[in-house]
């Protein structure tokens, strides 16, 4: 039920993954299920980049360098991380927007509609038991050095995949009655 699915919904990290090969046909599952996102005027503003194989080694290269030319003092433990995190995963989709050339609708509504897509790809992931997380850090503003981008398009971050063994952790949230207010 899509309750039940919504309710185990994790963000599962690299730490977490086992080394198991996502097939392509199921990120195109996924991928297919963030088409279906809600979106305003029909611009469908997400743009997603599939990274497997040696993309994951070169991403984490490019970011652990990025960072230590970007950083006034790096530190060496975040940059190995950087370096080992995208090699651990089964597959990285950056997640990008593509700005309506016409402007029909605020920017807003479109990285709101591209955060509904990878809702939908989070929850489809969870459905299939993969493990999966939006990692957005700061370097994101350098990607369009990395990754093919189009006129208006930006990437808001990397939708991490993999396969993973065990238990996650139990997920407690305040009752939506401490967060609604009812009005008759």
């Amino acid at each position: 039920m899509i309750f039940d699915v919504i309710k185990n919904r994790r963000s599962v990290f690299p730490a977490q993954y086992i080394d198991r090969p996502i097939a392509k046909s199921v990120i195109e599952k996924v991928l297919e299920a963030a088409n279906w996102a809600p979106t305003h005027r029909k611009t469908e503003p997400w743009r997603f980049k599939v990274l497997q194989g040696e993309k994951l080694a070169e991403l984490g290269e490019f970011l652990s360098n990025t960072y230590i030319d970007v950083t006034p003092n790096p530190k060496q433990i975040k940059a190995k991380k950087l370096i080992e995190n995208p090699k651990k995963a089964g597959a990285i989709i950056a997640i990008c927007m593509q700005r309506d050339p016409m402007e029909s609708v605020p920017e807003w509504e479109e990285i709101a509609a591209t955060a509904m897509a990878v809702q939908n790809m989070w929850l489809a992931c969870t459905a299939m038991d993969i493990g999966c997380y939006w990692s957005s850090p700061a370097l994101i503003s350098y990607m369009d050095e990395f990754l093919p981008m189009n006129e208006g398009e930006k990437c808001l971050g990397f939708f991490y995949m993999g396969y993973y063994e065990g238990e996650l952790s139990e997920q407690v949230r305040k009752p939506i009655a401490e967060k609604t207010i009812w009005m008759d």
